[in-house]
């Protein structure tokens, strides 16, 4: 604490160091509220059992030859994801009260687990811009109409500056996009190869 301390004394911006006490603070309550109200909570059951679920089934459908370009593709899907939702956050649009682990970022099970590896399905699945799009589509609608209201019902998820038809056209657009980037990349492996 002391070396903390210290550090403090030597910045030259005091809003900064008050950020930095605020952000020590929020990770203090974090922990307290994740032992106190998360941790073997049904929600917190849900999240684990649900992720290696997940896991498990990818790994047992996942074409074994095609492994290095559809997990790049979950890659994406992940961490696009990631940085949207690091986002809404962020800009306090929505927040997520409980997760598996209270010192990695909010449900990660969620964004770097279950999303990327539905998208990673449907796009070993369906091979073809009007398939894969029709499928991505039926996905977004069950991701935005179903599972976010769903999981706000249990409290995993909590909507503040956020629409559930807002995320509809999102989910659509990044998996279109993250296609295109994939088959483009394979283009260009093909082509200096």
């Amino acid at each position: 604490m002391e070396y903390l301390t210290q550090l403090y004394a030597l910045s030259i911006n005091p809003i900064w160091d008050e950020l930095i006490k605020l952000r020590q603070k929020t990770r203090d309550i974090l922990i307290e509220y994740w032992l106190t109200e998360t941790l073997f909570s049904f929600n917190w059951w849900l999240l684990l059992t649900s992720t290696i679920v997940f896991i498990i089934i990818w790994l047992i459908i996942l074409d074994k030859k095609r492994i290095i370009e559809i997990a790049f593709f979950g890659l994406l899907v992940g961490t696009t994801t990631f940085i949207l939702d690091t986002i809404g956050i962020t800009l306090v649009w929505w927040s997520y009260p409980d997760r598996v682990i209270p010192i990695i970022p909010p449900i990660i099970e969620i964004h770097k687990v279950h999303l990327p590896i539905i998208y990673m399905i449907i796009y070993q699945y369906f091979k073809n811009w009007k398939s894969f799009l029709v499928s991505v589509s039926f996905a977004s609608f069950i991701f935005s109409f179903v599972f976010e209201p769903l999981t706000v019902w249990l409290g995993i998820y909590e909507v503040y500056h956020w629409k559930y038809i807002y995320s509809f056209p999102i989910y659509i657009l990044g998996g279109l996009m993250l296609r295109w980037v994939i088959i483009k990349a394979k283009h260009i492996e093909r082509n200096y190869g």
